[in-house]
């Protein structure tokens, strides 16, 4: 085996920094977990969200009055949708977590396509999965009693309003050509909806204790105020809609169907009319409001960047940074890390086309990658317990 030095690289803001050194990072200080969009790339932080998730967040959940705060777009919502069926008898449960987690982590990388793919076919695909994992448990994945589960998607405007073969293709391209000459432009194209349990209001901005840690006087914004009203510079729309058993599976297809790739979703129930893509590609990495919630965000992710919409991938310049930012925690593996692995990489879409007629070969390696994910647990583990994590401490 090869020896790592670094499997990690922990990045903060500057109010995460500050409390960190003064309080470590404690479980029951965390009020927002995100989940970015990136298919596969999940799959290689299988073993560190399993611990995560089922055995250090929970550390604080007798501490908190409220629940933490899950947000995912596409392959995010997916796992952390995986995360809130892990009760047994309506309470939290450590082996159902994990046990929730590994089935995901299991039916996304053994999902195989044929050689004439359509996206009517990667649709019906996404649809068994999606029944597959939640048959039974929908309505745990909504009432977990310490997750609650926000699921980000966008809804097409003007030429992308409903799908048509050539419509869409030339719309996406008219956005993605928009969005080069600035973000703002792509609200054009597309707006923001948010799915949240219908029991009670979306995510708040005062979801926590409010002086649990020091924040500066400008975050005391009323408990029911909605997350995204104080954001500034955020050029999009956003709809509030209720998650609910009835739309569920909808919700879960539209928050992954990449563009051409999978079939929009139209007609979500209580949702606006309209068609329904990926969120990712408006919040990909999640660039949110983060610092108007007191407590801190905790943030397992593929990379140590945050790049805020899909279409600016091959926009290297268009990255995340500011003072919305100020209270997250980044938690990535290290260059070092993915130096290790068979193609110096997490697994990635580019896989399907790679291993194309080597099934076997991609599920090696993408098995591999979920077991060498380890490393990134164990690691953490160690840093948090230890207090050496205040050392590893990079900013933002």
């Amino acid at each position: 085996m090869i020896k790592i030095k670094q499997s990690l690289e922990i990045l903060a803001g500057p109010r995460a920094i500050n409390h960190i050194r003064e309080h470590g990072l404690r479980a029951a200080d965390i009020d927002i977990v995100p989940g970015a969009a990136g298919g596969p790339k999940g799959l290689g932080l299988a073993k560190l969200d399993e611990w995560l998730f089922a055995d250090f967040l929970p550390q604080g959940f007798s501490e908190r009055k409220n629940p933490i705060q899950l947000i995912g777009a596409s392959i995010g919502a997916w796992r952390f949708a995986s995360v809130c069926r892990g009760v047994a008898g309506g309470k939290f449960s450590a082996d159902e977590t994990r046990k929730a987690l590994a089935l995901f982590a299991k039916t996304y990388s053994e999902t195989q396509y044929g050689k004439n793919v359509t996206a009517a076919t990667v649709t019906a695909d996404a649809r068994k999965l999606i029944d597959l994992l939640f048959d039974g448990h929908v309505a745990d994945a909504l009432s977990h009693p310490h997750y609650r589960l926000n699921v980000l998607a966008v809804r097409g405007k003007g030429i992308l309003a409903r799908e048509q073969r050539g419509r869409t293709h030339a719309g996406y391209m008219l956005a993605a050509l928009a969005n080069v000459a600035g973000r703002k432009h792509l609200r054009h194209f597309l707006d923001r909806t948010w799915f949240y349990p219908d029991f009670e209001p979306p995510l708040s901005a005062g979801i926590s204790e409010p002086n649990r840690l020091k924040t500066p006087a400008n975050i005391g914004v009323s408990s029911m105020e909605p997350f995204f009203t104080s954001l500034e510079n955020d050029p999009f729309k956003t709809a509030y809609a209720a998650l609910t058993e009835n739309n569920f599976r909808d919700v879960m297809i539209a928050t992954g169907s990449i563009p051409l790739v999978l079939e929009g979703v139209a007609g979500i129930e209580g949702a606006s009319d309209g068609t329904y893509w990926d969120g990712g590609l408006i919040d990909y990495h999640l660039h949110l409001p983060y610092a108007h919630t007191p407590g801190l965000t905790l943030y397992p992710h593929f990379t140590n960047k945050i790049v805020p919409g899909w279409l600016d991938k091959m926009l290297p310049w268009r990255k995340a940074s500011g003072d919305s930012l100020d209270n997250v925690v980044l938690i990535c593996p290290s260059q070092e890390y993915l130096a290790q692995l068979p193609l110096k990489k997490l697994p990635d879409r580019s896989d399907f086309k790679r291993f194309a007629n080597d099934y076997e070969g991609r599920l090696k390696y993408w098995r591999f990658a979920m077991d060498e994910s380890a490393r990134l647990r164990d690691e953490l583990a160690g840093l948090i317990e230890g207090a050496g994590i205040v050392e590893r401490l990079l900013p933002i």
